[in-house]
């Protein structure tokens, strides 16, 4: 583990990750009882990977979700507040209510949304690297994708126009070996990390997704890259999504082997860095039971701002759309009709 990292980093390090986890939790409970509609998409077992990323970028950097893309802006600094009022649909929420678990957005750290749509925001995040370029603002852009969107062309078209103009853009898939239920090896052909040698760019493979630190050094030295103006690298993160696809999931089969599921749990990212930070001095054990205990108060805070939030008015639900003007010659045919 890199050692020159200020001791306060590498425990704010553990907090983020122990949000995302406490956070990821109530929001599971929430969706059983029907508190959330929908259903949510957790990060538990991937928080040193998402959290390794997000705080290898700067405070300024843009970054673009999946439909697991709760903990990217928790990872990045969001209070917890507005993301929980923003899973209930409520006013208070980061877009008002409007996003909810899939569509949610944080510009104030840079997090410029999520989607359901597998790969669609890899390109937003391509263009918010051609606006950096051509402004010379020095942000850097990461886009967070599944083992699932690997193989969507839209990544290739980015790959290949970032490689071509020296975007300061990284890829970062996050390889949790399953898409859904489809086990990535019977629909990947390869290494995903080597399909960037056919674009140019480095191509980076982190074997241990659930050791924080390999993930922060990988995307330092990605960040640094782009923005010295030597453009975009590919990163594939090897990691494990503790619960199912999406809360309240039940499938036919257990499509996941019970050992290995039993060696990705014995390898918990947050158990792992809390005993890295005793070992090391960095930390006592009180210090930390400390901390989980504040994160979990947190927690209760974002829930109490949550229940106390409302339900956005009816009134606004078009406000801040773009929506056609709608004029009776193009709705009706000639006779007055609708068609």
């Amino acid at each position: 583990m890199n050692q020159k990292l200020d001791p306060e980093f590498l425990v704010e390090m553990q907090r983020r990750m122990l949000r995302i986890r406490r956070f990821d939790e109530r929001a599971s409970k929430m969706v059983k009882r029907g508190a959330i509609p929908g259903t949510v998409h957790t990060s538990i077992g991937q928080e040193a990977q998402v959290v390794g990323a997000t705080m290898a970028l700067g405070e300024h950097d843009y970054m673009t979700g999946n439909h697991r893309s709760h903990g990217h802006p928790i990872g990045k600094g969001s209070p917890l507040g507005p993301l929980m009022a923003e899973l209930v649909g409520k006013a208070g929420g980061v877009c008002g209510g409007k996003g909810g678990s899939l569509h949610l957005a944080d510009f104030k750290v840079g997090s410029l949304g999520e989607s359901g749509i597998v790969g669609s925001s890899i390109p937003i995040a391509t263009g918010a690297a051609l606006s950096s370029k051509v402004l010379g603002n020095g942000k850097v852009a990461l886009a967070f994708f599944g083992d699932g969107a690997a193989n969507q062309g839209c990544l290739y078209e980015s790959l290949n126009i970032a490689g071509v103009w020296k975007l300061p853009v990284i890829f970062l898939c996050e390889n949790n070996q399953y898409a859904l239920s489809t086990p990535a090896w019977t629909v990947t052909s390869g290494v995903i990390a080597d399909r960037a040698a056919g674009f140019g760019i480095p191509g980076v493979r982190v074997e241990n997704g659930q050791d924080i630190m390999a993930v922060y050094d990988a995307v330092s030295t990605a960040v640094e890259r782009a923005r010295a103006g030597d453009g975009p690298t590919l990163i594939e993160v090897v990691t494990y999504r503790y619960n199912e696809h999406s809360e309240g999931l039940r499938l036919a089969t257990d499509y996941r082997n019970a050992d290995e599921k039993a060696d990705w749990l014995s390898r918990d990212p947050i158990t792992l860095h809390r005993q890295y930070l005793i070992d090391n001095g960095i930390a006592t054990a009180p210090e930390m039971d400390q901390l989980e205990a504040d994160v979990l108060a947190e927690v209760e805070d974002a829930v109490t701002f949550t229940n106390e939030s409302p339900f956005p008015e009816p009134a606004i639900a078009f406000a801040d759309l773009y929506t056609e003007p709608i004029t009776p010659s193009k709705y009706l045919d000639p006779i007055g009709a609708r068609p």
